[in-house]
């Protein structure tokens, strides 16, 4: 809910926070990661992360990883708070430790990518500056070749349509691991939706934020690094991110966007078992979608609408793995 002025309520009645020196430690942003049995590359972040200039505090989450992530930690940086669900709680691993969150802002990255110097900084300045604005997505540049992901242009060219206010271009939805986020956006929204798990889990967020009044911006000079791991099972990843980007279409996209974004998902996907397994879990869960199906308001629908149609002409939102 927003008030006259556009801005959601809750924003309304939040303390503003005092930017340290320029230069100095920077402690308005805490920095969450989940791993699972990728103690070498989450060291080397760990790593990376206590040389910014900001020195975040630093939050890991182990998903129960079985190759001494947890001891390994503990051993080379005992100032960063570990928390072992003692499962593999996927996404979920995120809300756990927003829950220690002390800081007014989060920023999310994986085992296997890092902020760099002075982006928490200047992500921190925009929510500063900016109390309608739920979260700030970076650059993501790919190592070791050095080059932007491709979904960067898709982030700098976003057809979502926004206020005049927004210190870069709207979002519709954004990518965790290259995301800083208001944690009292977060939290009013409800986190990550447990039954996703992981794979595409930011797109029902980031609508229930929209809903809730707050936006999302991209910010070109704020930057992620990006090494991505090959420990991954990307058939796996590939068919949760299916099921789940069924999920939030039924969830919160209004009927016909509904129909419409399924017959075109089964037209499109790969024709295999990836597939078929992806929409037979999207389809076992329907009590539980219809249950808890809230479709968007009209105003919400527009942006997600203008959003589908540029992703149609992704070439890196892609079903295959």
């Amino acid at each position: 809910m927003t008030d006259t002025d556009g801005r959601p309520a809750a924003a309304r009645t939040e303390a503003p926070t005092e930017a340290p020196r320029a230069g100095g430690p920077d402690h308005r942003v805490t920095v969450v990661v989940i791993t699972r049995d990728r103690k070498d590359e989450l060291l080397r972040t760990l790593d990376l992360l206590a040389q910014l200039p900001e020195q975040p505090p630093v939050i890991v989450v182990d998903n129960a990883s079985t190759d001494g992530t947890a001891a390994a930690v503990r051993a080379a940086h005992p100032h960063t708070t570990l928390l072992s669900p003692g499962r593999n709680t996927g996404a979920v691993g995120r809300n756990l430790a927003v829950r220690q969150v002390t800081t007014p802002y989060v920023a999310f990255c994986d085992d296997d990518s890092w902020w760099a110097p002075g982006s928490l900084r200047g992500a921190a300045d925009r929510l500063d500056a900016h109390p309608g604005l739920a979260g700030v997505v970076a650059r993501i540049v790919v190592e070791p070749e050095g080059t932007e992901d491709p979904v960067v242009a898709e982030l700098r060219h976003s057809p979502v349509p926004g206020p005049d206010w927004l210190p870069g271009p709207a979002l519709g939805s954004f990518l965790a691991a290259a995301t800083c986020l208001r944690v009292s956006a977060f939290r009013a929204a409800g986190g990550f939706e447990p039954r996703l798990w992981l794979g595409g889990e930011e797109e029902l967020l980031a609508t229930d934020l929209a809903v809730h009044g707050w936006w999302l911006a991209f910010a070109e000079d704020l930057t992620i690094h990006h090494a991505p791991s090959r420990v991954r099972d990307a058939t796996g990843r590939r068919v949760d991110g299916l099921r789940n980007t069924l999920w939030y279409t039924w969830l919160r996209r209004p009927l016909p966007a509904a129909l419409r974004r399924t017959w075109y998902l089964a037209r499109t996907v790969p024709r295999d078992a990836a597939s078929a397994r992806a929409f037979a879990r999207a389809a076992a869960a329907l009590p539980w979608v219809l249950a808890n199906r809230r479709p968007v308001p009209a105003r919400v629908e527009a942006r997600l609408a203008a959003l589908e149609r540029e992703q149609r002409r992704s070439t890196a939102r892609q079903y295959v793995g």
